[in-house]
């Protein structure tokens, strides 16, 4: 069986001394994951717009309700590993990583996904989504963790 895993490519391809954002969409009909360099804002200057894509890679599905979470986690596994590829670099090179995986409702879904991250190094950042529902979560490099979720159409969001 070929090892597709980001933690296996790291021993057969070396190279690349950018720092990287890994950008993943992973879904029940395809998951996507982009590799982009990060750019400080420490100068004042705007950040090129659009902002360079190093890599993008296209796989099926990642969402484990759909395949198992066996599969769905070699699949973004595979997007990530391979983006990393097509752009050059290691995982080592990767400082921050944006995923938005279908599929993660519950708290045991949550915890398989936030264990499966920390395998990749130290975890901790915070996101918000603004769509058809609404979320933020964080969590702290010290193992502190906080999530607002909104209520739905109770509160006036109606997804549109």
């Amino acid at each position: 069986m070929r090892e597709f895993g980001i933690l296996s490519m790291e021993c057969h391809h070396k190279g690349g001394g950018q720092n990287l954002i890994l950008g993943l969409d992973g879904g029940t009909t395809s998951t996507v994951c982009i590799c982009m360099p990060m750019f400080s804002f420490t100068n004042n200057s705007p950040p090129p717009d659009p902002p360079p894509v190093l890599a993008y890679v296209v796989a099926g599905c990642s969402n484990h309700n759909s395949v198992g979470e066996t599969s769905a986690k070699e699949t973004l596994e595979r997007v990530m590993a391979d983006a990393l590829f097509k752009a050059g670099s290691t995982r080592s090179a990767v400082r921050a990583v944006c995923l938005a995986v279908s599929g993660v409702n519950h708290p045991t879904d949550q915890q398989r996904i936030l264990s499966w991250l920390r395998t990749m190094g130290k975890l901790h950042g915070c996101v918000l989504i603004a769509g058809t529902g609404t979320i933020a979560y964080g969590y702290t490099e010290d193992g502190r963790e906080a999530r607002a979720s909104g209520a739905g159409p109770v509160l006036g969001d109606w997804g549109r």
